[in-house]
């Protein structure tokens, strides 16, 4: 395995590739080596999703730890956050076999060390590779005088149990609720979290299969969430939720089936934490929706604004002591829950708020949904630099602007702002807009897309 490849699968935050033309289960066994290598730890935890792929990769990954002395309990099916949640409860290192919500062929490695606490580029990964492609070229390591050992350990209930302590759901009235499950991991833990609240449950795509037959598990393309829109308006049901494939992400329909904005769901969970712990520190990414900080400012908190990024909103929440973290992707972060993100957590704070007063969803989230919003606009662009800065440029003059560049190029007025932010992994620009109104967010959307789609 020469060092080109493995820069293929090795990424930012993961690593993630096709199985097996770019990474199989020999890789895997040297990644599980490296990972106890570098984390010094004497015991793991690892899980994996429904892939084909995953037990196979999982396992081997499990050998190649027990080889360097480490004691690795294996969780077998699990959802990213059900692995989250047994690297905090258990005090270990983990490691989660899944690509999310890539097709099937893909599969990959999510990384922590103790408490959940992630391992990226500049926290362990770099490290780790290097080990990986050494040994990929050199053989691998010697065994340790006396290898680890190798158990099972079923933590689903424990994982609910967790969960279902951290939100008051005793007022809840009955709600009827739809459950895209996309053939991903909230299959497997969706009837065991929700097995004892007031809840008609109504499934979709509910069978574990890693080849998705149905949609792609990836609940923020508005293409894999219209069967969970249909399906919530034809059962009259009090709101819809699409998790993706490892089910770390939540998507929330309403009883219209109308999406529900990220941005709104984080405003809603924020008001419920900071009602739990006055004062606190919620951490928003740059574009999120400006109802997210004034929320959390009418609430009596303090919003701290980040790059986007699982990495930063960790970081910050770390440095901050914060009590919760949003993205506009769907990624909802908790002190609470280790400063992980966990959808099924955000799910319940829904269920609970919903279910505690008489209104539709739609009636309670339009207090938090104040804008009008682009959502994300990908453009294909080469020189995404030079691009950037003719939209620099173009808005440099523009009265009552105020431009920083934390994360790409944002430009903000009393009326709207924008973020354009160049993709880390491919030729791409990456817009989002927001305005006071639906004419002024066009009017700006436009005026950005023609500048960086120019012949």
């Amino acid at each position: 395995m020469a060092a080109a490849d493995l820069s293929r699968i090795v990424k930012a935050y993961d690593v993630r590739g096709v199985v097996p033309d770019q990474w199989d289960e020999a890789l895997a066994e040297l990644f599980g080596a490296a990972f106890v290598q570098v984390t010094s730890a004497d015991a793991i935890v690892v899980g994996h999703d429904m892939r084909p792929s995953s037990p196979g990769l999982s396992g081997a990954f499990a050998r190649g730890a027990a080889a360097r002395g480490a004691d690795v309990t294996l969780i077998g099916l699990c959802s990213t956050d059900q692995l989250y949640f047994a690297s905090g409860h258990l005090g270990l290192p983990g490691a989660m076999f899944t690509a999310s919500h890539n097709p099937a062929q893909y599969n990959g490695i999510k990384m922590c060390r103790a408490g959940a606490a992630p391992v990226g580029q500049d926290t362990g990964l770099a490290d780790i590779r290097a080990l990986v492609e050494q040994w990929a070229e050199e053989g691998a390591p010697a065994p340790a005088a006396e290898p680890g050992t190798v158990t099972e350990r079923d933590t689903l209930e424990e994982y609910a149990a967790h969960l279902l302590s951290l939100v008051d759901l005793s007022a809840m009235r009955p709600l009827k609720v739809v459950v895209d499950a996309g053939n991903g991991m909230g299959g497997h833990t969706v009837p065991t979290v929700f097995a004892s609240l007031p809840l008609t449950l109504v499934p979709m795509y509910f069978e574990l299969d890693g080849t998705f037959p149905n949609h792609e598990a990836n609940p923020l393309d508005p293409a894999n969430i219209v069967d969970l829109q249909e399906r919530v308006r034809a059962e009259n049901a009090d709101l819809g939720l699409a998790f993706d494939g490892d089910a770390d992400r939540c998507f929330v329909v309403d009883e219209r089936g109308e999406g529900i904005s990220p941005s709104a769901i984080t405003a809603l969970v924020a008001a419920r934490e900071l009602a739990k712990h006055p004062g606190g520190t919620v951490i928003h990414n740059l574009i999120t929706s400006w109802s997210v900080p004034e929320v959390v400012r009418e609430n009596g908190g303090t919003p701290v604004r980040t790059r986007v990024g699982h990495s930063f909103i960790k970081q910050e929440m770390a440095r901050t002591g914060a009590i919760f973290g949003g993205e506009h992707s769907a990624h909802y972060y908790f002190r609470d829950f280790w400063n992980a993100d966990t959808g099924m957590l955000a799910a319940l704070h829904v269920l609970a708020a919903l279910g505690s007063q008489p209104a539709p969803l739609s009636e309670l989230v339009a207090q938090y949904d104040r804008y009008s919003g682009s959502g994300e606009i990908n453009s294909t662009v080469e020189d995404q630099t030079a691009a950037t800065a003719e939209v620099r440029a173009a808005f440099e003059s523009v009265p009552d602007a105020t431009i920083d560049t934390l994360d790409g190029l944002t430009v903000t007025t009393p009326d709207w702002w924008f973020n354009l932010r160049p993709s880390n992994t491919e030729p791409l620009l990456r817009l989002n807009v927001e305005a006071k109104d639906s004419a002024t967010l066009a009017k700006v959307r436009d005026e950005v897309l023609a500048l960086i789609r120019r012949p």
